[in-house]
């Protein structure tokens, strides 16, 4: 496909990803829809160390977390890390909040 951007011309071959229908599906507003699921497992791009002003960053976050002495590595695992994160960042905007109430109203 001849692609252009800013006047500049390339060739873009979108890759190709092998997918085999799952048997979870149904319709909606009329059309039926279905689960797909990938062929062969997709390859991770390998992680860039950037540095912007003398400070070291990682574009994707690659630190294994780690929690109960295991590392996370299921997707079950990561799922129930995820649910944990968020709930703790709910809490502790709570906590934020309630803290400037008590601070307004002179507690």
């Amino acid at each position: 496909m001849k692609l252009t951007y800013r006047g500049v011309s390339y060739d873009y071959n979108p890759p190709v990803v092998e997918t085999t229908d799952g048997e979870t599906g149904g319709k909606y507003r009329g059309l039926d829809w279905r689960f797909r699921n990938l062929k062969k497992p997709f390859v991770l791009q390998p992680t860039v160390n950037l540095t912007y002003r003398g400070v070291a960053y990682n574009k994707a976050s690659t630190v294994e977390t780690v929690f109960d002495g295991k590392s996370a590595t299921s997707i079950q695992e990561k799922a129930r890390l995820s649910v944990f994160n968020q709930e703790k960042e709910t809490r502790k905007r709570h906590q934020n909040v309630l803290t400037r109430l008590a601070t307004d109203i002179g507690l």
